[in-house]
């Protein structure tokens, strides 16, 4: 499961703290540190970033504790950003192929 995590584009450390709270009741911060052998500070930074993704929630109460979102939830995130990304890479083609065939001074193919 960790390598399908970074495959789809998590740091290894991401794929284990979201792997340890899919697993586990919600989790403060000390104790994932603890339990993963991750300093707080790369910890609270992994936490920021996937909880910016939309993969894990925090509780409102000090200190947090921390969840996982459903995988079926993560899977369909994942693909509705391939998706967009592929969206704005076909439309902007025709602009790129241009500005390369400026950069490198070549004729544009004749069709």
């Amino acid at each position: 499961m960790l390598t399908t995590l970074v495959n789809l584009g998590f740091t290894e450390t991401d794929a284990q703290v979201y792997v340890f709270l899919a697993t586990e009741t919600p989790q403060k911060a000390r104790d994932i540190a603890e339990t993963l052998k991750i300093s707080k500070q790369q910890l609270y930074r992994t936490l920021k970033k996937l909880q910016s993704k939309g993969v894990i929630n925090a509780s409102p109460e000090y200190p947090a504790h921390f969840s996982a979102v459903l995988f079926e939830k993560v899977l369909d995130l994942f693909v509705k950003a391939k998706t967009e990304q592929q969206r704005a890479l076909q439309e902007s083609m025709e602009e790129l192929l241009s500005t390369w065939l400026f950069i490198t001074k070549k004729d544009a193919p004749k069709n």
